[in-house]
């Protein structure tokens, strides 16, 4: 039998047709049990948890990125989209011709985008298999120390260094392809992070080295074409963004790792412009 004047259990604020068991310890509002979330006081409301989420400061490497889960997500897609597009090379050879960096189709054809796809394209299966086996090896650490987003925008400077110098020095009836350059980007910025983080780097330097001596020893006694201005343009605009990066005062590091990569780009393009008035004025006049 029921007490005609029983004070009634309240109703949850966001859920009125269920009977509230308790109240938000952070705001007071009635909840029920589906809305209660155990908090280290009591339980709160989902409101007040996610402005609670909204308050909490984002942990942030020493360079300033975000701490990502351990899982190097950018190389490994990185590999992936690399591996997927050499299936396809293989699939369709034509692909070789239409996407590589050959600076006849970019000054006078337009065909810029060559600086990009060419990033992804390998000149047979050792070519790859070297280049991935690289970046499985230094990029997963860089990951780690810069975040997702810094490394990201590092590899991509990197491979449009290369692509930038061999558009400046390469032969114009030449195909270049490949990760190379992204690749010697991430070496030196591995250089310049572990000097900045007082870390051993001989063994770096060594591998830049050696890397090196291939470069411009190789071509020259056997009849492989490895690309060093790609290399090189890598290595340096790597170097630069790395320099960025693990060099700019706490206080400034937003502005001055938006500024480094947004300048190299603007220098990029003046380059490039420079270099197609140049061609055009001798090949197309």
């Amino acid at each position: 039998m029921s007490t005609p004047n029983a004070p009634q259990a309240p109703a949850c604020y966001r859920h009125p047709h269920n009977v509230a068991r308790i109240g938000c310890a952070r705001c007071g509002r009635p909840i029920c049990p589906y809305c209660m979330t155990a908090a280290a006081v009591g339980h709160q409301c989902p409101d007040c948890v996610r402005e609670g989420r909204r308050s909490v400061r984002k942990v942030r490497t020493v360079f300033g990125g975000r701490v990502n889960d351990g899982r190097p997500l950018v190389t490994y897609t990185l590999m992936a989209v690399c591996v997927a597009v050499f299936v396809v090379q293989q699939v369709s050879p034509a692909i070789n011709d239409a996407f590589a960096l050959w600076p006849i189709g970019i000054f006078r054809d337009g065909q810029w985008y060559r600086m990009v796809t060419s990033a992804f394209m390998h000149y047979g299966p050792v070519h790859l298999l070297f280049n991935m086996w690289a970046l499985y090896l230094v990029g997963p650490a860089l990951e780690s120390l810069l975040g997702r987003t810094r490394y990201g925008v590092l590899y991509g400077m990197s491979a449009l260094g290369g692509a930038v110098l061999v558009y400046l020095l390469s032969p114009l009836n030449t195909a270049t392809a490949g990760a190379s350059g992204a690749i010697f980007g991430l070496f030196g910025a591995t250089f310049v992070v572990g000097k900045r983080l007082n870390l051993d780097v001989r063994a770096v330097a060594v591998l830049i080295g050696i890397n090196l001596v291939i470069t411009f020893v190789l071509p020259a006694v056997s009849a492989q074409s490895i690309s060093w201005q790609g290399h090189v343009g890598g290595l340096v605009a790597g170097s630069l963004i790395a320099a960025g990066y693990a060099y700019a005062k706490p206080a400034q590091q937003k502005l001055v790792h938006a500024a480094v990569p947004l300048a190299l780009a603007a220098l990029f393009v003046a380059l490039c412009w420079w270099r197609t008035e140049q061609l055009v004025g001798v090949y197309l006049t």
